[in-house]
């Protein structure tokens, strides 16, 4: 709003004021969200040489007492943001559904079916690819989403697109296992609950954090004792208790520098130039 605004042009221009980051960023800001575009402002983005990044994290996923369950949107807006404010990219809106089958004992989660996430990556891409760009990168928050993404990669290569996505399992390198304590886990787990108090401290309650790291089983995550899966009566696996922003820090920045390199690899990369020919 203006008056906001009016504010805001007197916080920086008085002395001793420093300039507050997140307004700085603003016109720091290398890349550009497709949906603040008119189509003729997106005419000129979608060139053959953009880089296009999909954000991928889901709306609604349970994820423990201690977090919400758009812990993994809320993470995906954040990486977002610092991708924006570093890479010469096209971001296109944010995928807030996909494929997460291991949590639907637990009211709230949300699942695609694997064929329909594959296929929503693949009708998506496509219909930007149809006026330029040739390279598309998923800044994927999940694990099970990594499945129908390998799957759409498959299929858009076949077009000649060059398609790749976070591995958010590798992308931190070793930061993980720098600050790792807690015996075994990836779920609303000491590694993610750190990140996220990190990122948005004020959608942690850290009073109502478990542990839960009960020894891995086929299938995922149960609310019944005797059923197939991993028995978790919170929804968490592994050690939330043990979590410290120093600790998310750590990763989330690790995250950072990892996707960054992903994009400039992928910005180079070629796409095919025998498929769609045979």
């Amino acid at each position: 709003m203006a008056r906001h605004g009016t504010v805001w042009l007197l916080l920086l221009l008085a002395p001793g004021w420093a300039v507050c980051p997140a307004v700085a960023g603003v016109n720091q800001q290398h890349g550009v969200e497709l949906a603040d575009l008119t189509w003729q402002e997106a005419e000129q983005r979608l060139t053959a040489d953009a880089v296009v990044v999909i954000p991928l994290g889901a709306a609604a996923k349970e994820h423990g007492p201690h977090l919400r369950l758009d812990n993994d949107y809320q993470m995906a807006e954040y990486l977002k943001g610092r991708v924006l404010a570093t890479a010469d990219v096209v971001v296109a809106p944010t995928l807030n559904y996909h494929f997460y089958p291991a949590f639907l004992e637990y009211p709230g989660s949300t699942h695609l079916q694997m064929e329909t996430a594959r296929d929503l990556v693949v009708d998506l891409v496509r219909s930007l690819a149809a006026h330029g760009p040739r390279r598309f990168y998923v800044l994927n928050t999940g694990v099970s989403t990594l499945k129908p993404l390998a799957a759409a990669a498959e299929v858009l290569g076949a077009d000649g697109i060059v398609f790749r996505y976070t591995n958010i399992l590798e992308v931190a390198g070793g930061a993980e296992e720098q600050v790792r304590e807690q015996e075994r886990g990836t779920h609303a787990d000491e590694i993610e609950t750190s990140m996220m108090l990190y990122i948005a401290p004020d959608r942690v309650d850290m009073s109502k954090a478990v542990r839960e790291d009960n020894p891995p089983q086929p299938g995922g995550l149960t609310r019944t004792r005797s059923g197939p899966g991993i028995y978790s009566e919170s929804g968490v696996w592994g050690d939330a208790t043990l979590a410290t922003e120093e600790k998310g820090q750590i990763i989330v920045e690790a995250t950072v520098a990892g996707i960054l390199d992903d994009l400039e690899a992928i910005r180079t990369a070629q796409p095919d130039a025998t498929a769609g020919n045979e």
